[in-house]
């Protein structure tokens, strides 16, 4: 029979301009081609080209084929059970040598023999399969009857559906591809023409576990190959799409990418009936799901997934998370979220908890929440545990957005109902909300304070609570409400011991101040800046003192924190133009300027004690004057600044004090000093064991 029926056997594409041109057969030289003028001098724009030769391409120049764009190859191996191609070793070895992917294809004559008998022969002669990658599934050419009202060798070969029934079509299609996956592990691709398939086996269904390869030789170049065979089929993997070129033998195109190319022949396609399976147990065509519009597996999709498609919705699968509906809202938020690449595939049907009017569906990713009222937004795994961290539900309520990024510092938020949660690579995910929101806005946001580092602490002292910055840290109480406390501030609060020391804050930063002063309120004091003196606490006493000595007009910034540890148990706070002195007898008061000075050289504590009040002026003559423990200094514009002390005060006084001959002094009356003359304006005062002599000058 090999030899009756002609070298080379039949070949794919029985209608196309080629294959009828070429055949001696009278009856296929009546047959009407389905073929356009311009054949051979285009093709489809998508996709992934290719070509399937047969013995009738003696030779073929594969590296011209690769070099022209062809990625895949189908060789001819076999016809009926009487019919092997003699190139098929050399053609598909030749276009596996150049990188190629390749398969082998069969010829069906149905009415020969079985099916079962035609895929063994086929098998035996090259129709095999491996997961190697670059091995294409077996292919079973079912088409035109090659030999329409001939007889062969005795044999009749009937007319154009091989003078065969729809059903005994379609049962001998099972038969093969049944045989098929038996001894390969594979269905075989089907090839056919959609009007024969249609017009020979009725457009049955349940064939849609069979990739399909459509042949349909369009009237003008264009991307779309016509109609398929809707019952079985929604679209195809393959499309024959010319037979006089530019490839040799027949050119096709690959319906999706390299990657997808390379991942069915692999194998690594097909969710083996769980689609199927999934559909009929949500009750099939009366199920929320409704009407199939495939019965086949699309495959190829990332990460070697799959699906098909049903009038409301879609059943994915993978290998990883087996086959779950995702339709409606549940789609929509997939498709924001970046379908597969961005949160993988459904690992759950969509669940409605009774106790939550919000419902879910899990995904390898993150989880998509349908809430009433607000939307299906989708919570990614690097959003959860902020979520949890902050209470779940009860704590920010469910999300109102998708993941919106592009912020500041290459940073990411997510809307909740009752706050927000924050994203960066270095930082993680952490939910900001209410007062700290508030607080943060008013610390300027990621360039004022950067991002959140951490959830809300709370059992701080006092029943105070705070969240970690990448720049600083914003704390709460119930009492003085949530602010920022940072860098240069967060280190004065420190040095004046955080809350015990002066409190918690109880407001923002605030600028504007004389001198360009920025300052901070805490509940015990605030802490004031300037660019010069750095930040500083003043708090209770010390700030009083500061107040009464004209605050920054009058002696400048805090330039440093509290001391303690002086002459007498004292302490002193340092400020630009003076300091200020305490004592818990004294109190605080400032010494500043001359004042400072004429302290100095009284001896300081030891010599006249720690300042009483602050200073006063209005004296006699405009003078001014400051108490201190042992005594006091006085200052004219003239005079100076200089401290009496008994016994040289009680003399004075007896001279009149300002106002009497002696004036004010012009030297240190001090009786720490010793035995010694101090000057007036008017006279001196010497002091020996026998009291004060005063002499005018």
């Amino acid at each position: 029979m090999a030899e009756a029926v002609g070298a080379g056997g039949a070949e794919m594409g029985q209608r196309s301009a080629r294959v009828t041109a070429s055949d001696p057969s009278s009856s296929v030289k009546r047959l009407s081609t389905e073929s356009l003028s311009t054949e051979g001098t285009w093709m489809p724009t998508f996709g992934l080209q290719g070509l399937d030769v047969s013995g009738h391409q003696a030779s073929v120049d594969w590296r011209q084929q690769w070099n022209m764009g062809a990625r895949f190859a189908y060789v001819k191996a076999s016809e009926g059970n009487y019919f092997t191609n003699e190139l098929f070793s050399s053609q598909y070895q030749g276009s596996r040598s150049v990188g190629m992917l390749r398969g082998a294809y069969h010829f069906a004559i149905p009415n020969w023999s079985s099916g079962a008998d035609q895929a063994r022969y086929f098998v035996q002669n090259g129709g095999g399969w491996s997961a190697d990658g670059y091995t294409m599934p077996p292919v079973l050419d079912f088409e035109f009857n090659p030999y329409e009202g001939r007889t062969i060798n005795g044999f009749y070969f009937g007319n154009t559906c091989y003078n065969m029934s729809p059903a005994q079509l379609q049962s001998w299609v099972r038969d093969f591809g049944n045989t098929m996956r038996s001894l390969t592990g594979r269905l075989p691709v089907i090839y056919t023409n959609t009007s024969w398939w249609n017009s020979c086996l009725g457009n049955p269904a349940g064939f849609g576990d069979y990739p399909l390869w459509v042949a349909a030789y369009p009237k003008s170049a264009t991307n779309n190959a016509g109609p398929v065979p809707t019952a079985s089929w929604s679209t195809y993997s393959i499309w024959q799409y010319s037979s006089t070129g530019p490839f040799a033998g027949d050119s096709n195109v690959w319906n999706g990418t390299l990657a997808q190319l390379q991942a069915f022949a692999r194998g690594t396609v097909g969710s083996n009936g769980a689609i199927d399976a999934k559909w009929r147990a949500t009750g099939g065509a009366t199920g929320p799901l409704g009407a199939a519009r495939s019965t086949a597996d699309v495959c190829g999709l990332v990460n070697n997934g799959c699906y098909r498609a049903y009038a409301n919705g879609n059943i994915y699968w993978t290998a990883a998370t087996g086959a779950h509906p995702v339709t409606g809202p549940y789609w929509t938020a997939w498709d924001k979220a970046g379908w597969q690449k961005g949160i993988g595939y459904p690992t759950s049907d969509a669940t409605c908890p009774t106790t939550t009017s919000t419902c879910h569906q899990t995904f390898q990713g993150g989880n998509a929440y349908n809430t009433p009222g607000v939307g299906t937004f989708v919570v990614k795994n690097s959003y959860m545990s902020a979520w949890k961290t902050a209470g779940w539900q009860n704590g920010i309520g469910y999300p109102k957005s998708m993941e919106t990024c592009g912020l500041y510092g290459g940073g990411c938020y997510q809307e909740f109902t009752k706050g927000n949660i924050y994203w960066t690579a270095t930082t993680g995910a952490h939910a900001v909300t209410g007062a700290y929101w508030t607080a943060w806005q008013k610390a300027g946001f990621q360039p004022g304070i950067g991002y959140p580092t951490g959830p809300v602490t709370c059992g701080l002292y006092g029943n105070g609570c705070y969240q970690e910055f990448t720049k600083g840290n914003i704390y709460w109480t119930a009492t003085t409400g949530a602010h920022a406390v940072t860098g240069a501030y967060w280190t004065a609060w420190q040095k004046a011991g955080f809350q015990p020391g002066i409190g918690y804050p109880t407001g923002p930063v605030t600028c504007g101040l004389y001198g360009n002063g920025c300052y901070q309120p805490f509940a015990k004091g605030n802490i004031y800046w300037t660019a010069t003196t750095g930040a500083h606490a003043v708090t209770g006493a010390y700030w009083t003192a500061w107040q009464k000595a004209g605050f920054q007009p009058g002696i400048g910034y805090p330039t440093g924190p509290v001391t303690c540890g002086l002459y007498g148990n004292g302490c002193y706070q340092p400020f630009a133009k003076g300091n200020i002195y305490w004592t818990a007898t004294t109190g605080a008061h400032a010494v500043t300027g001359a004042y400072w000075t004429a302290w100095q050289k009284a001896g300081f504590q030891p010599g006249i004690g720690y300042p009483t009040g602050p200073v006063t002026c209005g004296l006699y003559g405009n003078g001014c004057y400051q108490e201190f423990t042992k005594g006091n200094i006085y200052w004219t514009a003239t005079t100076g600044a200089h401290a009496v002390t008994e016994p040289y005060r009680d003399a004075w006084r007896a001279q009149g004090w300002q106002a009497g001959k002696l004036g004010y002094p012009t030297s240190a009356a001090v009786a720490a000093a010793g035995y010694g003359t101090a000057t007036f304006q008017g006279g001196s005062m010497t002091w020996t064991s026998s009291g004060v002599a005063v002499s005018y000058s």
